[in-house]
């Protein structure tokens, strides 16, 4: 699977700064010639120089800079990557490109591979904002998994004090001051070379490789059903085996997805701590070492068909995908508190100046006051007997005040009484009015009712009396038909007797329908009442109220299943039609 194009980015960006030996920012086109050919032949791609030419024809300004070649590297070759190709081939490309003059080995405590596995694992862990640089989180976090890989334990103090010294110069640190930390040895004392590099390839193994798990376990054949030894490697969609742990003999994969499982299996065949692992296409019956490692495998390829069925990534992809959203969110809210401090300070500094326009009116006033104090004390004396003049008015004038405040108090407690009785009246209106408005939807919604009952049984007794007519046509055509008619006849009977249930059920509903009206009626006649009783009263007592009787409908027509739905005149037509076609039926035969 390709990877993403932000880490393929990164490498390039490594490989691209290295060339700019003046650290103007730019690079010469020649160089860049040298760096797309290396490039598209590590990327499997055909590289064509005339292009390279022709995209920068126009580009007067000598070197290109980033911003320059980030197009033609876009268009021309990351766009034009199709199929799988070696990405630690080209991550080797662009380390020796980037390595070759920014790196020096000789003051290291690792080996030329390590610090590759290690630039590899910078840009793993750092952000996608350039210039690239790791933060001191991320750096703490490889330190302790490498601390964790040598065997030994994680000292938070030691890094605590290391991070105030890294936050007294700068925030973050460059790949090479990376690279120079943890060559240094300073975090790893009391560990050789051999036991640094081995933590080193770990944690590469783990976060660059994805190799989740490995080590030696006895798998059995499919054909020969025997039993050998192989070294597995998981990562989180397959499993490969080899035959050694150098990995230059690779006898197979086996490949997870959201259906695969892994099952314990019961000692057999003088094999213990047996497990299965099922595959899309095979099952793997595997023999570990221990019980303990056999716990630890099955738990492992059971983690990774888990995150497999969720469609999420790795342990360690999603664990740095949250870190850094952490890290944007404290950030967000560090720049909003810096916002919101900046707008404190502004807000502050203007109130220290309306202070001190305050404070200067302050002294201006207190030098008019006492300047109007001595003029005061000049008249005191003249105005002395003006001043108990008024106050005897305003002494005067306060009880009339007071006085009237009483009275306008008493006004106004009566007037919000008068407010609040006049609320209560307009509530109580508005509730009789809601009452009426709900008893006339019940009346209208059970008139609806009864008319769609009555619309109903209509049409089941004209249907009822069509069924009797064409029963009766049947009978009276034929006797040589009689058996056969006679059994049509039944099942005819019966069908109309199934109606004639139907219909008393409907007759059912509709005396309930008519019943409940009447309630209605009932509920809207008492909720009317009182505005209709004064039309009553005038009625009778001038004699002008008249009832009105319905008019005589005359005598209706009974059947069979009680009142017909239909008059005389209609009753005779029907008989009239059915003569007729008697009649026609007669002449055919």
């Amino acid at each position: 699977m390709m990877a993403q194009r932000d880490e393929l980015l990164k490498s390039i960006w490594h490989a691209f700064t290295s060339l700019d030996v003046d650290q103007s920012g730019k690079v010469s086109k020649s160089q860049l010639k040298v760096l797309s050919h290396n490039l598209c032949t590590v990327m499997k791609i055909q590289h064509d120089p005339i292009t390279l030419e022709s995209h920068f024809k126009d580009d007067d300004e000598g070197p290109v800079s980033t911003q320059g070649y980030m197009p033609y590297l876009t268009k021309f070759i990351l766009d034009k990557v199709s199929y799988e190709f070696d990405l630690q081939e080209f991550n080797k490309m662009c380390w020796v490109l980037s390595s070759r003059k920014n790196l020096d080995v000789n003051p290291l405590f690792i080996s030329n591979d390590d610090a590759f596995k290690t630039w590899c694992i910078f840009n793993f862990l750092s952000d996608d904002n350039y210039p690239l640089v790791i933060v001191p989180e991320e750096t703490e976090y490889f330190l302790s998994k490498l601390t964790e890989a040598m065997g030994g334990s994680w000292a938070e103090e030691r890094f605590e004090d290391y991070k105030l010294q890294v936050n007294s110069k700068q925030q973050s640190l460059s790949v090479w001051e990376f690279i120079t930390l943890v060559g240094s040895g300073n975090f790893s004392k009391g560990m050789d070379r051999q036991t640094l590099s081995m933590g080193i390839n770990e944690v590469y193994l783990e976060l660059i490789l994805d190799v989740l798990k490995q080590g030696y376990m006895m798998k059995k054949g499919h054909k020969r059903k025997n039993w050998t030894e192989r070294w597995f490697v998981l990562k989180p969609d397959n499993i490969s085996y080899y035959v050694r742990e150098d990995l230059a003999n690779q006898k197979g994969d086996i490949l997870l997805n959201a259906h695969s499982s892994v099952e314990p299996l019961p000692d057999k065949d003088g094999k213990k701590c047996l497990f299965l692992i099922k595959s899309p296409r095979k099952t793997f019956e595997i023999s570990a070492s221990d019980k303990k490692k056999k716990q630890e495998w099955m738990q492992a390829v059971q983690t990774c068909v888990h995150l497999l069925r969720q469609g999420r990534p790795a342990a360690h992809h999603e664990a740095r995908q949250k870190r850094r959203e952490l890290r944007w969110k404290q950030q967000a809210e560090q720049e909003e508190l810096e916002l919101r401090m900046r707008e404190l300070q502004l807000a502050n500094e203007a109130k220290q100046a309306e202070l001190e326009s305050m404070r200067e009116a302050l002294e201006e006033a207190a030098a008019n006051a006492a300047e109007e104090e001595r003029r005061r004390l000049q008249t005191q004396r003249e105005l002395q007997d003006r001043y108990k003049t008024d106050l005897e008015k305003e002494k005067m004038v306060r009880q009339q005040m007071e006085e009237q405040v009483a009275q306008q108090s008493t006004e106004l407690e009566q007037y919000l009484q008068r407010v609040r009785e006049l609320e209560d009246m307009y509530s109580q209106l508005e509730n009789a009015l809601e009452d009426e408005r709900r008893v006339r939807q019940d009346e209208e919604a059970v008139r609806r009712l009864q008319e769609r009952l009555l619309e109903e049984e209509a049409s089941k007794r004209a249907e009822l009396e069509k069924i009797h007519l064409r029963q009766q046509i049947v009978i009276s055509e034929t006797e040589a038909q009689k058996q056969e008619l006679e059994k049509e006849r039944l099942a005819k009977e019966e069908a109309l007797q199934a109606a004639m249930a139907q219909l008393e059920q409907l007759e059912k509903e509709r005396q309930g329908a008519l019943e409940q009206y009447e309630v209605v009626k009932k509920t809207l006649e008492d909720a009317t009442n009182k505005t209709r009783n004064w039309k009553h009263k005038v009625a009778e007592h001038e004699g002008l109220l008249r009832l009105i009787q319905p008019g005589s409908k005359g005598q209706g027509v009974i059947t069979n299943w009680g009142p017909a739905a239909f008059s005389e005149g209609e009753l005779s037509q029907r008989e009239k039609n059915w003569q007729e076609m008697k009649k026609q039926s007669t002449e055919a035969q």
